[in-house]
Formats: structure tokens, sequence, C-alpha cells
């Protein structure tokens, strides 16, 4: 009887050891979190019908010490505990996103306004906020295509604060452009030639909503601007 009590006990142990190791790599990995529940559950049940197995069989002169197995039962109910957990955070994570898209469709059709300088024209015109954090003698603004080239130029406010520019897409060579995304260069400069702290917000229509890259894009026409970045909604 020894012997049996003996065997089962290490049988009991190595089965133990198994099933934990197989359920905290199950545990390791989110997309596998429900079929680890699943297992783990079943491990459980299965421990504990073994050891059971092995009380009824052991050896009345030197019986089984259930410390140990207590412990790891102990142990396995955390594995299940810590599965069920990894189950349910990744269930919220879903929820949550689909809130968050949620909320970027009812950006749709609004006029944002976003960090960033560059700005599609918009029903004939490409808009942007710049801001001067002190007065400036000379505000020097420069419009270029997606290419980098330079196709207008002109001058803007110099009083401290904040200034609403727009473009009409006339260039400097007297042609018109209707399509495209430009980025606006503010350059101030105060009375001494000392440069003044300038401040660029992009301003456009919402058109759509992107959510392929695993985070909500806004669509301000072709460009991407994550909701973060919008500072004022209009």
């Amino acid at each position: 009887m020894t012997t049996t009590s003996t065997t089962n006990s290490t049988n009991s142990q190595s089965y133990y050891d198994s099933l934990i190791g197989g359920s905290s790599s199950a545990s390791s990995s989110s997309s596998s979190s429900s079929s680890g529940a699943s297992s783990a559950s079943n491990a459980y049940n299965t421990f504990i019908t073994l050891l059971t197995s092995q009380l009824q069989h052991q050896d009345p002169l030197n019986p089984t010490n259930t410390d140990t197995f207590t412990q790891e039962l102990i142990q396995l109910s955390g594995v299940e505990q810590q599965l069920d957990t990894n189950q349910t955070l990744s269930s919220m994570n879903t929820d949550l996103s689909t809130i968050t898209q949620a909320n970027g469709l009812g950006y749709v059709g609004k006029t944002v306004t976003a960090s960033g300088a560059t700005s599609p024209i918009q029903s004939g015109t490409a808009q942007w906020d710049y801001t001067l954090n002190s007065t400036a003698s000379t505000v020097a603004l420069t419009v270029t295509d997606s290419s980098g080239n330079t196709v207008y130029t002109t001058t803007g406010n110099a009083a401290s604060g904040e200034h609403s520019f727009s473009w009409n897409g006339t260039t400097s060579s007297g042609s018109t452009v209707t399509t495209g995304d430009f980025t606006l260069s503010v350059v101030a400069t105060d009375g001494s030639g000392n440069a003044v702290t300038t401040t660029t917000n992009m301003v456009g229509q919402v058109t759509g909503v992107d959510t392929s890259g695993g985070s909500t894009q806004l669509l301000v026409g072709d460009i991407d601007v994550p909701i973060a970045n919008v500072t004022a909604i209009n």
C-alpha cells in the first residue's frame, strides 16, 4: 500500500506540474485565453479526481500529507482566475475600441482644429490657425505643396495671440489649385531680429474615420488626424 500511495503522489505531482505549465502558457497569450480557461477548468476537475482517488487508496499507517495538495489546488485555482481575468480584459478592450470608433463617427461632417501644419483644400480653401507667443515685427507665411515646393507667400498678423489664415488655392504665379494637401510655415521675428515662437494648427472638415491601424483616426480629406490631436470642434 505504501508503494501505491507514493506512486500516486508522484503521479499527482507530475500531472499537476504539467497542468500548471500548460495553463501558464495559455495565460500568456490573449488570443488563446478562452481555450486556456477551459483547459484549466478541465485540469482542475481532473486533478481533484486524481487526488480523491489517491486519498481513497492511501496507506492508513502512512497517510498522505494533504498540505501540499491544498497549496497546489490553490495555485491551480489562481491560474483559472487569471485566465478569466485576461478574457474579461480582452472583452473590455474590444468594447472600448467599439466605443472609440463610435465617438469618431460623431466627428464626421464637423470642422476640427488639430495640431499639425498640413491642411487639405476643401471647397476651394485650405485653412490654418497660428499663434504667436509674443508680438512680432514681421510675420512671413509660406504655403508649400506635398513635394515641398513653395506655391504661395504672404505676410501675417504680427500681434501676439491666435490668428486664422485661409488660402483660396491661388498660387503666387496666378494659377489655381483645387485639390491637394498643403503645409503652412510661419516665421516671425521681433524688432531686434529675434525669432518669435509660433504654433500652427490645421483646420478642416472631417470626412471619415479610419480604425484599420488599431486606433481611431479622423480623416480630414486624405489626412489622418488622431482624435487626441484635436483641440477644437467648430
